[in-house]
């Protein structure tokens, strides 16, 4: 249901017909892959978790109250002339409110921010991984659509041979020098590449639907797939894949975490007030409720972190170093996989040469068939051989022509250059 409201959703929008590129095919499948709405959250969730963090500059209030009642309290019972100790009464009341400013925290807030900095890079930087893979998707759709095309246009050739042949045996026929069986072998070969064009036009229609959905926008059946114009591939590029990136992201959030270690066990200190309303106030002597206050500098060092600290420096350094291994692997990987591709390019280049050979030899048998169907030399069954043997040689060439440049591509998109 959801497939058919989507399809009706493109129908109502106007459908590309301008030739498209594969570098503008990516483009708009990045912008409308669910993913990169993911950046918007994680940067709003940093901006959210960095402003709380900064609001621990601001005062800090608190407010506490208190009714007691107590069995026994301070008494003075020695007389002095001219002077009337009262006992303070044993219920006593108390509201306090308490106002904290934090001075210095050691630089805990800076890197717990800085920590949310890097951890949203981190997350960044995965979805331009996964943003990575879509884009392999894209090529080889693309790169798919380029070959029916290449398809299309040789059972068009091959249409244009048949009808040449088909127009000298229909000649023959009524000159009685051919039988009819000749000609309808002809026709019936022109059927078959009418149906293969069919095949090919319904696939390819297909592949453009797929398309579609990736880019959110309805495509023309005719329209034109550019082929890619590629720089010269190097056998020595340098790796430029996002999730190298990834891997320096991850280094760097360890590293903030270190420092966050170091922050925690730093000393701390802060202003505060405190002012309240009770009876007995600060004068326990005086029984009445009284206003009182207190205010100062606090100072706060707790060395129990001390204890954990080196321990969490060592496991920090430990998940720095599987990084460090997980990029060995990658960096290993992608080598292996580059040398497999050029090796790759090389025998697709020269196979393409043979290929050009191959081909300029079947036209001059075809031609010649050609001539000699019009003589009556041979029959029609031999020169349909003769036209099908070159449009296997092109095909071949095709195959191989979309084979190099998808070996280029890949290769270009394994390193990361593409």
């Amino acid at each position: 249901m959801k497939y058919w409201l989507f399809i009706l959703m493109l129908g109502g929008t106007t459908a590309i017909g301008q030739p498209l590129t594969l570098d503008k095919v990516n483009e708009l499948a990045r912008q409308n892959y669910p993913l990169i709405k993911q950046q918007d959250l994680i940067n709003k969730t940093r901006d959210i978790s960095v402003e709380n963090l900064q609001k621990n500059f601001l005062p800090q209030f608190s407010l506490n109250g208190q009714a007691t009642y107590q069995s026994a309290v301070t008494e003075i019972k020695v007389p002095i002339p001219g002077f009337n100790f009262e006992s303070p009464s044993k219920d006593q009341y108390k509201i306090l409110a308490d106002v904290n400013q934090l001075v210095y925290d050691g630089g805990v807030i800076k890197q717990q921010k800085e920590i949310q900095q890097l951890n949203t890079a981190v997350e960044q930087q995965k979805i331009e991984v996964e943003l990575y893979k879509l884009q392999e998707r894209i090529n080889q759709l693309y790169l798919s659509v380029l070959y029916l095309d290449e398809q299309l246009v040789q059972t068009d050739l091959i249409k244009k041979d048949l009808e040449t042949g088909m127009k000298k045996v229909e000649a023959q026929v009524k000159n009685g020098v051919a039988f009819k069986s000749n000609l309808n072998v002809l026709k019936a070969e022109y059927i078959k590449a009418d149906q293969r064009a069919i095949e090919l036009a319904a696939t390819r229609k297909g592949l453009l639907e797929t398309i579609s959905l990736f880019i959110n926008q309805p495509i023309e059946e005719k329209v034109v797939f550019e082929k890619p114009v590629l720089a010269e591939t190097k056998v020595s590029m340098d790796i430029r894949r996002p999730e190298l990136a990834f891997y320096s992201k991850q280094q760097k959030l360890y590293s903030g975490q270190d420092k966050l270690i170091q922050a925690r066990n730093l000393p701390k200190a802060s202003l505060f007030f405190q002012g309240g309303y009770g009876k007995p106030g600060l004068n326990f002597l005086k029984n009445d409720f009284t206003l009182f206050y207190t205010t100062g500098v606090r100072f706060n060092w707790n060395f129990g972190g001390l204890y954990t600290a080196k321990k969490e420096k060592e496991l920090v350094r430990i998940n720095n170093e599987m990084v460090d291994v997980q990029k060995d692997i990658f960096l290993l990987n992608t080598n292996t996989q580059l040398k497999q591709q050029q090796s790759e390019m090389e025998k697709i280049e020269q196979l393409i040469v043979k290929d050009d050979e191959i081909i300029a030899l079947r036209i001059a048998v075809k031609e010649a068939a050609n001539a000699q169907l019009e003589n009556g030399v041979i029959t029609a069954n031999d020169y349909l051989r003769e036209v099908n043997a070159e449009d296997q040689a092109r095909q071949t060439r095709i195959t191989h022509q979309l084979q190099l440049l998808q070996a280029k591509i890949n290769y270009l998109t394994t390193s990361g250059n593409k």
